[in-house]
């Protein structure tokens, strides 16, 4: 069996079940094994013990021609996690909070699984699903994310015929870790507090209505008329 330094350099071995491969079976399922190639190119983005860049308060607001998300919607970000995930600018300044967490892994998988499940061309949903597998389940991965064995295994099953639902299961567990571990710590970070911050006191922000003027006091009686 190839080491994983010989896979990466191209090793392909003959006859022996592909050691990156999904199925860990007896034999690998492709003709061509892609698994080393996709660690090669993996390689070429930094090794799990790279640090990641550190992210600021600005630089989720470049959001490739995107527009900037308004006061109202960087509020609800810490209102609700579900509108945090259904926020496209929302995800990014998550996913920057993951990468300073080491765990960006999970927001890149539970992305992965939605592409997926648009997909409707079946030769590549099996490539799509396979390339998920490899990426964020395999044991073997530096980005393997965190299930139980019941969701491992049901994954392991729904493998043999890919579907745009392979993982389902496995997204919503996901989902749910981050919306119990790091969405808290997210909303009570200084990137989320001081991005808000910044909203609040942008020009386009919407300031307060002013307080209306005090009534104005009432004149003294009058005395009353000599009689």
């Amino acid at each position: 069996m190839c080491s994983l330094a010989a896979l990466a350099r191209g090793c392909r071995p003959a006859a022996k079940p592909c050691c990156l491969c999904w199925c860990c079976c007896c034999s690998c399922s492709w003709a061509k094994c892609v698994c080393a190639r996709r660690l090669a190119a993996r390689s070429s983005e930094g090794g799990p013990g790279k640090k990641p860049r550190d992210a600021g308060p600005h630089e989720p607001l470049l959001l490739d021609g995107d527009a900037p998300p308004t006061l109202e919607e960087i509020q609800s970000w810490g209102q609700s996690f579900d509108r945090l995930m259904r926020s496209a600018a929302g995800r990014k300044v998550f996913r920057d909070f993951l990468r300073g967490e080491y765990s960006e892994e999970n927001i890149m998988f539970w992305l992965a699984c939605e592409e997926l499940k648009r997909e409707t061309d079946p030769d590549a949903v099996e490539e799509k699903a396979r390339f998920i597998y490899e990426d964020y389940i395999s044991i073997l991965s530096p980005k393997e994310v965190s299930l139980d064995s019941r969701v491992r295994e049901t994954v392991n099953r729904n493998m043999v015929e890919p579907t745009p639902h392979t993982f389902d299961e496995a997204q919503l567990q996901i989902y749910t870790l981050m919306h119990r571990d790091s969405y808290p710590r997210f909303v009570n970070s200084p990137l989320y507090k001081t991005l808000a911050r910044m909203s609040a006191g942008s020009p386009g922000a919407a300031s307060p209505a002013p307080a209306p003027p005090a009534p104005a006091p009432a004149a003294p009686a009058a005395p009353p008329a000599d009689k």
